[in-house]
């Protein structure tokens, strides 16, 4: 990803997980969304973003959140969000807490994760 964007994933037999530090803003979000996107489309269809360590997120990133959930529905998958303050505010603002599956824990993410 890029300098202002950093990540791992981790894979298991039903889902995803991408853990972010940095900014999610018009910088990052193109790599960002190209690169979890392909890795959405090789499989498994489940992501869950864990955005816990993101320090900000603008508009752009924001885009690319309803993008890849639009994606992963197309997958017959799910995306959930794992957040922090800063990001709630900001999805909040622009009332997408519901479409964006916001989770206050990995633990919790993990425990809404759809069995294929």
């Amino acid at each position: 990803m890029t300098v202002s964007l950093r990540g791992t994933r981790e894979i298991s037999k039903n889902h995803q997980v991408f853990h972010l530090i940095g900014q999610l803003d018009a910088f990052s979000e193109p790599t960002f969304f190209r690169v979890v996107n392909t890795y959405l489309l090789e499989g498994p269809f489940n992501l869950i973003l864990d955005l816990s360590s993101i320090d900000f997120i603008d508009s752009s990133g924001l885009g690319a959140l309803v993008r890849l959930a639009k994606a992963a529905k197309e997958t017959d998958g799910s995306l959930q969000i794992v957040t922090n303050p800063r990001v709630t505010q900001t999805v909040k603002l622009v009332r997408l807490e519901k479409f964006l599956s916001l989770r206050h824990s990995l633990k919790e993410a993990l425990e809404n994760v759809p069995s294929q």
